[in-house]
């Protein structure tokens, strides 16, 4: 009798001593039981050991449980504070969905938030408090705003009165919230794919996308993390990556399954990045092409003395910059995803074979997108037709993906997850090409998404903003090489008749309405937008006419 036969008669359940649901909330549990006394998170004076960053975690899920029902989507609206790290465990904790949302948003963009995801609480940093304002009449949904305060940098609270609470009395409210309710908070979860957390993308349209993570997908892009990052307990990780992008890359929950030391850093500039790496031991971090560049070009860039990796993604890093780095001994591995699956997915695998290159031939290989991280599947090229173009590193197709670490769905978008999903495989909608070694290169977007620092900034999303000024007939807005940000937009505008708008006039009109950093850098005035027969704009053609363009129009 073979293994099948002996076990064909086992019903398959959760619960038993050979199923336990997978969940990223184990990793914090496990640290904190193996390395209790160990620095776990360093932010300016404030320390947290792991069983003290494991209370943390605790006090702050007792006071969301006892205001919220299982399932409720809580926001948390700052910078790379411990706050926000905790809450990636406390929030589920509590039986929440995390929603970490980009702390640079607009006001507008985040009253659609809270309204899109019918958000009941929200946590917003001091310094953010003014531009929420009051953000109760959003949503109805909405019944707390909880003000985070940071004084570390001076901000013990914003000194606006908006009906908010703070988080002094919210935690004050968890205790006896803890003695009224007694129930141990769980760290497993019956179903190990239900949501974990919502992270919001512009994608493809001008209103934001809600991107649902599992708790078994984040799980497993976590272990990927640290492996492919080579985390351990003697690693230290710099947060210069936004821990509202992809939820930092599973990065939060990644280096704490390491049982390895946190970093958080408020603001990321080259002075303080620079001296928590001589200061501090730092061995990781991540961040966009720009981060790179700012570290490699700061005043204070010096060789190092001890390893220091870098992994990067959001746009393909600069070949000069990858060779600066490594003439600094910095270590770049170079990764590329999107929000729909959970931030990295490929990666460009080292070879050693490379090291006989020459410096500036191992940098364009290093640059390349690369192939399946171990976590996840190995990513496809394909054709419109859906089948593979060939390897031969020119011929493009659009990059397909499937597997573990893609998202649960859209939120409340049905049709829109629909047609992600289409011939069973999430469509990227990013063009590349195959290499004879299997790994691919990106090229070019089927999107009209302009990645400026690492940010994705729908164009579609500004055209509006702008096309709300009562002066604007027609706008296109595209990406134009930048040498710092990689991309920036900048619009094309055509005038109502008889109207007439200067272009910082039309700048500070959009600056109200969406996020500063997608706000155009330059605005030119034309008389007609080139179109198809079918009305769509010919935006390679305005890429083409940017080289004769006046900026400012």
């Amino acid at each position: 009798m073979n293994l099948l036969d002996q076990t064909s008669g086992i019903e398959p359940a959760t619960g038993l001593a050979n199923d336990a649901p997978l969940t990223p909330m184990r990793f914090l549990q496990r640290s904190a039981e193996v390395y209790p006394n160990k620095d776990a998170i360093l932010y300016g004076g404030r320390r947290y050991s792991y069983s003290e960053f494991r209370a943390a975690a605790e006090r702050l899920a007792r006071g969301i449980r006892a205001r919220i029902a299982p399932g409720d989507r809580v926001v948390f609206l700052a910078p790379n504070v411990p706050e926000m790290l905790i809450a990636h465990f406390a929030v589920p904790l509590a039986g929440g969905i995390l929603i970490a949302l980009n702390s640079r948003l607009a006001r507008p963009e985040i009253e659609y938030v809270l309204a899109h995801s019918e958000a009941t609480l929200l946590f917003v940093d001091a310094e953010l408090v003014a531009t929420v304002g009051d953000s109760r009449p959003a949503s109805p949904f909405l019944t707390g705003v909880i003000e985070m305060p940071d004084a570390e940098f001076g901000l013990a609270s914003s000194g606006l009165d908006f009906g908010q609470e703070s988080l002094e009395s919210f935690l004050a409210a968890a205790d006896a919230a803890a003695l009224a309710d007694p129930r141990p908070l769980r760290w497993d979860i019956d179903d190990e794919r239900s949501p974990l957390t919502i992270n919001y993308t512009s994608g493809t349209t001008g209103k934001p996308k809600g991107v649902v993570y599992s708790h078994r997908g984040a799980y497993l892009n976590s272990f990927g993390e640290v492996f492919h990052n080579s985390f351990t307990s003697d690693s230290v990780y710099l947060w210069t990556l936004p821990m509202f992008h992809c939820n930092g890359w599973c990065t939060p929950w990644a280096v704490t399954a390491a049982g390895a030391t946190h970093v958080c850093l408020r603001a990321v500039r080259p002075g303080n990045v620079w001296t928590a790496i001589d200061t501090l031991g730092i061995t990781n971090l991540c961040g966009a092409p720009t981060v790179c560049s700012l570290i490699a070009n700061a005043a204070e860039a010096h060789p190092l003395e001890r390893p220091l990796s870098i992994t990067t993604a959001g746009a393909p890093p600069a070949p000069s910059v990858i060779e600066q780095l490594e003439r600094l001994g910095v270590k770049v591995v170079h990764v590329y995803g999107l929000t729909e699956v959970y931030g990295p997915y490929t990666i460009c695998e080292y070879q050693s074979d490379w090291d006989a290159l020459p410096g500036d031939e191992r940098a364009r290989m290093i640059s390349r997108q690369g192939v399946g991280m171990l976590q996840a599947e190995s990513a496809r090229v394909v054709d419109p037709e859906m089948a593979d173009v060939p390897r031969d590193g020119s011929t493009i197709g659009e990059i397909v993906l499937r597997g573990n670490n893609v998202m649960l769905g859209y939120y409340k978008d049905p049709a829109a997850t629909l047609e992600a999903f289409r011939g069973g495989w999430f469509h990227t909608g990013d063009l590349a090409v195959m290499h004879p070694d299997g790994y691919l290169e990106l090229k070019d977007r089927v999107k009209d998404i302009i990645i400026s620092g690492g940010e994705n900034i729908s164009s579609i999303e500004v055209e509006n903003a702008i096309l709300s000024h009562p002066t604007v007939l027609d706008v296109a807005v595209v990406g134009i090489p930048h040498e710092k940000w990689g991309e920036r937009p900048k619009a094309y505008v055509v005038l109502r008749p008889d109207h007439a708008v200067t272009a910082v006039d039309l700048l500070t009109h959009t600056r109200y309405l969406i996020a500063s950093f997608k706000v155009p850098d330059h605005v030119h005035f034309v008389e007609t937008l080139p179109r198809t027969a079918t009305g769509k704009v010919m935006k390679m053609m305005l890429g083409e006419l940017h080289q004769d363009s006046v900026p400012g129009g």
